[in-house]
This record gives C-alpha cells, sequence and structure tokens, in this order.
C-alpha cells in the first residue's frame, strides 16, 4: 500500500455522524448543509421532498468539480432534472445516503479535489 501525505491541514472534515446531525471539525451541526475545504453553509430544503432544481443551481457558484448529494439516512435519488444544471455545466454529482457522503467527501478533499458535501439534515 502507498502512502500520500493528506492535504487536508484547516480544511473542514467530517469528524463525526449520526443520525440528524454531522460533526465537522468536531463541531456538532444539525439541518441541511453545504460543505466545503473552507465553509460551511446552511443549505434550503429541509427535506428530500423540497428539493427543486434552485437548490442544486445555486451551487454552480461554488465552482465545483464534484458534488456529493447525501440523501439523509437512506439512499434517494433526486430526479435528474433537479441536477441537469450541474450536469450541464460538467459537474459531477454523486448520490449516497448521507454517512456515505461524509466519508466520500474526506476521501475526495484529501486527493486536492474540488468537492462540496450537500447533505440532507432529515
Amino acid at each position: 500500500m502507498k502512502l500520500h501525505e493528506a492535504k487536508t491541514a484547516g480544511s473542514n472534515l467530517f469528524t463525526a455522524y449520526g443520525a440528524g446531525y454531522v460533526e465537522i471539525n468536531g463541531n456538532r451541526h444539525q439541518g441541511s448543509l453545504i460543505v466545503t475545504g473552507d465553509s460551511i453553509l446552511p443549505w434550503g430544503p429541509a427535506s428530500f421532498e423540497a428539493l427543486t432544481e434552485e437548490h442544486f443551481s445555486a451551487l454552480l457558484a461554488l465552482q465545483p468539480e464534484v458534488v456529493i448529494f447525501g440523501s439523509g439516512q437512506r439512499l434517494r435519488f433526486p430526479h435528474p432534472r433537479l441536477t441537469a444544471a450541474l450536469a450541464n455545466a460538467g459537474i459531477g454529482v454523486e448520490v449516497m445516503d448521507s454517512n456515505a457522503a461524509c466519508r466520500t467527501y474526506n476521501i475526495l478533499l484529501a486527493e486536492d479535489r474540488q468537492v462540496i458535501a450537500v447533505l440532507l439534515g432529515e
């Protein structure tokens, strides 16, 4: 196994997660969030059913390479029309439950990728 130096010092990393919360750098957060390497922002939708095209198209301003969408405690795929603006801009969207999204985000951030995690807080 070849090890590489992680490039995550000073970045937002998920340090724990559970039903209804995540911890980022040891600080607990609840509700829907947008997490980048240097910011933690509230995200509008309160539930999966409340997702709109605008929620996803607003992510374009962050200029990610890939968006990791955490759909809550169970895996649910948003309709493709909701993420169309991201796909049309050449931005990858990966869908997984929120726990898997936290782990995947940490790995991609350590690879120095322009990744954001968007998590539903339900």
